[in-house]
């Protein structure tokens, strides 16, 4: 039992690594951007962590660990913000490369704006319960820098990867939090579940994709521009 969360993180990342090679994705030329995008969210998102540890946010349950910590977060909690980005970026770039259509780019700006205010509403609402307050307070914030670095483009097929991620999202969490693995405070969050997971889970998923596709974009899109490709074919 004290291997449930390592094997979870086992299970998350072990089919989108041996499919990165596949022929037509061929996701493992993208780790020059994906790395650089996961080192980012994960520093950011283990001292977030460890600061909510810290303050009793969240706990975890030593019955389901290993028992190796890097400062006060357990080492299957660490590997979390590398299995989980790997992962969502890999669905992302599958959807991207086998479905053309563009079934939300229409909806994006009506999704995106639903999503600020009802997030900003709901942050306030609940000011001082620290998970869902800064939670729904970040998710705007990152949602703004999206829309200025990229406007609309590309939204609609984020929102797509967002959704069919939340099938293993719900699947992994399901078990972190029935077992528990990981156990929430409801003074620090609005106390609602699905199933057994905090509803705050679903949007702080969306922040973990959310930075790491903004991220990983960015330097794709540095990447590819005309002067860079000059660059690179001087080079060569």
């Amino acid at each position: 039992m004290s291997y449930i969360y390592l094997y979870l993180n086992i299970f998350t990342i072990f089919f989108p690594l041996v499919l990165s090679f596949d022929k037509r994705v061929h996701f493992y030329t993208n780790w020059r951007y994906l790395f650089p995008a996961m080192a980012v969210t994960a520093l950011c998102f283990i001292a977030w962590d460890m600061a909510f540890t810290q303050h009793g946010v969240w706990s975890f349950n030593p019955d389901y660990l290993v028992g190796l910590y890097i400062g006060n977060l357990p080492l299957e909690e660490v590997l979390f913000f590398i299995t989980v980005p790997y992962a969502c970026v890999f669905i992302y770039e599958c959807l991207n490369t086998y479905i053309k259509r563009e079934w939300l780019q229409p909806y994006a700006p009506a999704i995106t704006w639903f999503l600020v205010v009802a997030n900003l509403v709901i942050g306030i609402y609940f000011w001082g319960r620290w998970y869902t307050m800064l939670t729904c307070l970040l998710v705007p914030v990152l949602l703004v820098i999206y829309y200025w670095q990229f406007k609309y483009h590309k939204m609609g097929r984020f929102y797509l990867a967002y959704l069919v991620h939340l099938v293993p999202f719900l699947l992994v969490n399901g078990v972190l939090t029935a077992l528990p693995v990981v156990l929430y405070s409801d003074a620090h969050n609005t106390g609602l579940r699905i199933g057994t997971i905090p509803a705050e889970d679903t949007m702080y998923s969306m922040l973990l994709l959310l930075m790491t596709i903004i991220v990983y974009e960015v330097l794709k899109q540095k990447a590819e521009s005309p002067a860079n490709k000059v660059t690179a074919a001087l080079v060569n």
